[in-house]
């Protein structure tokens, strides 16, 4: 367990972990067939803040081991959904570096990674799904 993470009430865990378990289907999608889904889930969604996306982050990673831990590509989705039941929706993107090569995957609020690593500034977006807009990449 992480420093970061924190236990959730029995009451609060449902919610989030249907987001993770959404998280983890959606994951094992084609990268079309995901960002069509995404698109599809930011439909109408104002664009989350900053404390909003980190909170969902947060509860993700209280309900799920994996996605506190390596699971980027579920944990952006789950924390990207988490946003959406609530009206909002965080910037999601899944990128790469080449050197060396890293693939990951991410929420940005406000204009910036939500709770990631500094090395994420040195990722390029392939794929973006924005609030209510169409999807880049």
């Amino acid at each position: 367990m992480t420093a970061s993470r924190r236990r959730l009430p029995l009451s609060r865990r449902p919610l989030p972990l249907l987001a993770v378990a959404a998280g983890h289907l959606i994951g094992r999608l084609p990268p079309r067939r995901i960002r069509s889904v995404l698109t599809v889930a930011a439909r109408g969604a104002r664009p989350a803040s900053y404390a909003e996306a980190g909170r969902a982050r947060g509860t993700v990673t209280a309900v799920s081991v994996r996605c506190a831990g390596e699971g980027c590509l579920p944990r952006s989705i789950a924390t990207a959904l988490l946003c959406r039941v609530h009206g909002s929706w965080p910037t999601w993107h899944a990128g790469v570096r080449t050197l060396p090569f890293r693939a990951h995957a991410w929420v940005e609020a406000e204009g910036r990674p939500v709770d990631e690593p500094l090395s994420t500034a040195q990722m390029r977006p392939v794929v973006t799904v924005s609030a209510g807009r169409a999807p880049r990449g």
